[in-house]
């Protein structure tokens, strides 16, 4: 379990900027297909839990989807090689189709695997131990629950440490595959062991999923209302009552109880289309943000981090001290109320994250905005005109044509048009990953022709009298970039320039610059576009209420709805759980591509409005909502006439069911006792994860 939850968190919280970087697509694109794949995510549990009771078993289950898994791993691992399709061997993929198609397969099969073995793994621990274990079931789950959150935490903190290494054959470029390919490697070594342990295992024969059965129940309810929707048919209390004809009152009454919980469902999505942000527009942010913290440095990718770590923290005070201070207060904060402070906080989380993107819209220039025609003055009595590309963080970073004029005093040059290529130093041990536009331009006022590169960049054969520009896209805060000025009589000059993250420089070359000791001093540096300075510790903030948020809503709405639910349906309620997580995302990746607004932080006020509007609604159903108790409702139904039951018995086997279901779907819900616990560890382990 420590080895798949690191695999999966692992990968995952490199995944947003793999797209980004490595397979160039915008914000847009790359949050949408986040969200879609942790949608898939989420919405493959359902159909691992069907497979695990209704055919393979928990044990075959986990094994196959194990090895789809793990193979999905290693196709994401391969995608991120971009030596395989570099045929010029410049470090550039010349098919990013290829690279694209493998990783959609890979993401496939990840989705597939791992919401596949998720209801099934804790359930298959538990079921190793007899009824008189309870302790060393309990110790399992101790330490099963310790792995699961070793894992997940140092995924957070070390893949993104791996992709921030250089490798690869023909050119150093940031090392995806790394950051996938130890995860990978780490499912295989859990599949491995899991299977070696195979003797060892109690493995239960597969029993029916309660879920099918819930659902034929409503399906074969909904029908027969239909059936009998005229006037002359006598209406019956709920229209779950439809379902006496077929099924027994005991399951009825039971799925009345779970679809009465699913009804409070609806509105819970828009708390998790928020929620699951932190690691695609949130991850965003943080790569537009300083990540020094002193001694320690951040990438953007492991702010993700601090939700884990804030978990810890908060869920002890709050079981301990927030809510036996509340009541002591003599308020009733029922679990509907905690779970519409819950979505409260959460839209609070996105309120601050717009206020700092704000900030960081004022302390980096837009360069979307910047047109041609800008006036640009440098420490010279020139005034330059410059242009600015519209989007260059969109067009890929080393094949560059804007196909626009320049203009110098008057005076227009031709189209500009160049191959970017660079090698930059890190400026002392800072390496932030953090995607940075630097913009650079040269004003050639010198005599004669001069050569200007930095690194494997090259500005070319500068002439007198006109501007010639250099962009870098880098992801590293602070560089130390060296530029070599040599004229066509062999003399050379060295000049270094220390480039700050969000930055724009103007160099001049005057035209009484002279070769020699002391020649970088007479070049002109003139700051057009100021360092990005605003810190990723702001984010902390909006991870603080985010969390809060979750323990409040998450927690206590588990809690609340298996307190209201029968116990052999819990896993009923999972489905419905996970399935609103699944909603959420995909609601992102419908306003994602739907907003399209200017601006990052009306989106997140957008979000942040809609979550409230959904929890006026909530609270609005939670006041209506009555409390119950299922283990007096069953009890009712416990000791049900026999006479009843040999009746209802006898008119089924004389009537052919329309929908062509056998008598053997006509048997009580009761389930064994090693179900019932079946079920509670799915849920149990369900709400750890």
């Amino acid at each position: 379990e420590f080895c798949e939850r690191f695999s999966y968190y692992g990968m995952r919280a490199v995944l947003v900027l793999y797209f980004k970087y490595f397979l160039k697509w915008d914000d847009d694109l790359a949050t949408t297909i986040y969200h879609t794949f942790v949608a898939f995510c989420y919405l493959t549990p359902i159909l691992g839990a069907i497979i695990a009771d209704s055919w393979l078993g928990k044990f075959k289950t986990i094994v196959y989807l194990s090895i789809v898994y793990t193979l999905g791993q290693i196709v994401m691992a391969i995608s991120a090689i971009h030596d395989i399709t570099d045929t010029n061997k410049d470090g550039i993929p010349e098919n990013m189709s290829f690279h694209v198609a493998l990783s959609m397969v890979g993401l496939s099969l990840i989705a597939l695997g791992t919401g596949g073995i998720k209801p099934c793994v804790a359930a298959f621990g538990g079921d190793q131990f007899q009824d008189h274990q309870e302790k060393q079931r309990s110790t399992f789950f101790s330490i099963f629950y310790l792995s699961i959150n070793a894992g997940s935490l140092l995924s957070t903190i070390i893949t993104p440490m791996l992709r921030a290494q250089e490798c690869g054959i023909y050119s150093q470029q940031k090392c995806y595959p790394l950051a996938f390919g130890v995860p990978a490697a780490l499912m295989v070594v859990a599949l491995i062991v899991f299977i070696i342990g195979s003797g060892m295992y109690n493995k239960t024969a597969p029993q029916g999923n309660i879920l099918v059965k819930v659902c034929k129940c409503i399906a074969f309810a909904i029908r027969n209302r239909y059936r009998h929707r005229y006037s002359q048919f006598s209406q019956r209390t709920h229209w779950m009552d439809w379902a006496d004809e077929k099924y027994d009152k005991l399951l009825i009454a039971q799925v009345k109880m779970v679809v009465k919980v699913l009804f409070l469902y609806i509105p819970l999505p828009m708390f998790w289309a928020l929620f699951d942000q932190q690691g695609s527009r949130w991850t965003l942010q943080a790569t537009t943000m300083d990540g020094d913290f002193g001694l320690l440095t951040i990438q953007p990718d492991q702010m993700q981090t601090v939700n884990p770590i804030l978990i810890l923290v908060l869920v002890p005070i709050m079981d301990s001290v927030i809510y036996p201070l509340i009541s002591k207060c003599k308020l009733n904060f029922t679990p509907l109320k905690k779970m519409t402070v819950g979505m409260f906080l959460a839209a609070l989380a996105f309120i601050a994250a717009a206020l700092v993107q704000l900030q960081i819209d004022v302390s980096v220039t837009n360069i979307k905005k910047l047109t041609m025609g800008q006036l640009v003055k440098p420490n010279s009595p020139t005034h330059i005109l410059i242009y600015f590309p519209e989007n260059p963080a969109a067009v890929p970073i080393r094949h560059w044509s804007p196909g626009k004029d320049h203009q110098h005093a008057g005076q227009t040059g031709g189209r500009l048009s160049w191959r970017l290529k660079f090698s930059l130093q890190p400026f002392t041990v800072l390496t932030y990953l953090i995607v940075c536009v630097l913009f650079h331009r040269f004003f050639n006022g010198y005599s004669s022709i001069l050569n200007i590169t930095t690194g494997t960049l090259d500005f070319g054969s500068t002439v007198k009298n006109k501007i010639y520009f250099m962009t870098y896209l880098t992801n590293i805060l602070y560089i130390l970039a060296k530029f070599h000025i040599k004229d066509n009589a062999g003399n050379q000059c060295d000049y270094s320039l220390t480039l700050g993250f969000g930055s724009s420089y103007t160099l001049l070359i005057p035209s009484t610059f002279k070769f020699g000791t002391n020649c970088e001093k007479s070049i002109n540096t003139a700051l057009d576009i100021k360092p990005n300075s605003f810190h990723m510790a702001w984010q902390i903030p909006q991870y603080f209420l985010i969390t809060a948020g979750e323990v409040v809503f998450s927690v206590t709405g588990l809690e609340f709805s298996y307190s209201q639910a029968p116990s052999n349906m819990k896993s009923v309620l999972q489905a419905g759980w996970l399935l609103t997580v699944a909603v959420g995302n995909i609601i992102v990746l419908i306003v994602a591509e739907a907003a399209k607004l200017p601006d990052q932080w009306a989106e997140y006020i957008l979000f942040a409005s809609l979550l409230l509007l959904v929890d006026f609604l909530f609270a609005f159903m939670a006041y209506f909502y009555t409390y119950i108790d299922p283990a007096k409702i069953e009890a009712q139904f416990a000791h049900s006439d026999p006479k009843d039951k040999e009746k209802k018995k006898s008119l089924e086997m004389g009537r052919k069911d329309s929908d062509g279901n056998s008598n053997s779907d006509r048997k009580s819900s009761y389930t064994s006792h090693n179900e019932k616990k079946d079920v509670q560890l799915k849920l149990s382990h369900f709400k750890k994860h």
